[in-house]
């Protein structure tokens, strides 16, 4: 990339069988403020079966600005973002989703945080944009953590072990990261319709333990599209599910006694949290019922990747 101007940034996009939102997406990136900044796309297609590519080929015709399009066979978010940056040339990586649109200034909001903070890594504000006209009464703030919603206005913070940590929608890296620390891990995160995630949020505690410091700033802002399937219980509960159940295989919990290669106290946990979720239903208003119902489907998904690792 040029270096003659201030900036060198990369946007990563990694995307599968979403061509009209990642469309969407692509257009609102027209109307970034790019001054002082060398720009580049990353388009990574992770096995698409629909016309992703000729959507990124169309619009390549339009932009004033490098894009690449990569396919990536193998299956899984991590894959595609590693293969992204090993694609990269810039020395600031962004990433975020084939449904989100940013902020014209979310670069230079996101650039100047860097540079003023001295941080290696940040995340920034993701905003709702709900899709149809029902969305529950039930999907409070409680829940925006599942579907990658983030608005919090405190800030700019730094963040620790015990922060909320950035989403994948809204982050961003010096190349210096993947360089020291490695790239995403591949037994995290999303495959194909598998609802499981924690790449992005492992990597930023590998960056936190090492002593690094990484940044909330609420002024970098993106849009992030709320489908109505995504305003649906069952959605949320597949989510928890997958999402504790592949941690589970990945991660193992502590505990002598077991069963199946499950800790005993776990089943008692288990217990425990359907009699709340119960007793909620019964007794609270429905958007903290469902929440401690989530927390059962928690304890199902640890118990069967605990079980799957077993085996």
């Amino acid at each position: 990339m040029n270096n003659t101007k201030r900036y060198s940034v990369s946007v990563i996009i990694c995307t599968y069988t979403r061509a009209d939102s990642l469309r969407d997406t692509l257009n609102s990136l027209l109307l970034l403020d790019l001054k002082d900044i060398n720009f580049e796309l990353i388009v990574v297609d992770n096995n698409s079966k629909d016309n992703t590519k000729d959507v990124v080929k169309d619009f390549t015709k339009i932009a004033d600005f490098p894009v690449k399009y990569h396919f990536e066979q193998r299956q899984g978010l991590s894959y595609a973002r590693n293969t992204g940056i090993e694609q990269s040339s810039g020395d600031y990586l962004f990433f975020t989703d084939d449904d989100v649109i940013p902020e014209s200034d979310w670069l230079f909001q996101t650039l100047e945080g860097i540079e003023k903070y001295n941080c290696i890594a940040c995340g920034g504000y993701i905003a709702p944009l709900w899709l149809g006209d029902n969305k529950p009464v039930w999907l409070t703030e409680i829940f925006y953590g599942f579907i990658a919603i983030k608005t919090d206005k405190q800030g700019p913070k730094q963040l620790d072990l015990s922060s909320d940590l950035p989403f994948g929608a809204n982050m961003a890296f010096k190349r210096t990261v993947f360089e020291k620390y490695g790239l995403f891990n591949v037994e995290r995160g999303r495959k194909g319709n598998n609802l499981a995630s924690g790449e992005d949020g492992e990597l930023f505690e590998r960056l936190i333990k090492a002593n690094e410091s990484v940044y909330y700033f609420p002024d970098s802002k993106v849009k992030h599209k709320v489908e109505e399937f995504r305003q649906k219980k069952s959605y949320f509960r597949r989510w928890r599910y997958q999402a504790s159940k592949n941690l589970a295989i990945v991660n193992d919990l502590p505990g002598k006694k077991r069963i199946f290669g499950i800790p005993l106290y776990l089943f008692h946990q288990m217990f425990r949290a359907i009699w709340t979720a119960l007793i909620f239903r019964i007794t609270k208003p429905e958007d903290e019922a469902f929440y401690k119902e989530m927390v059962v489907f928690h304890f199902f998904g640890t118990i069967n990747g605990l079980f799957k690792r077993y085996k």
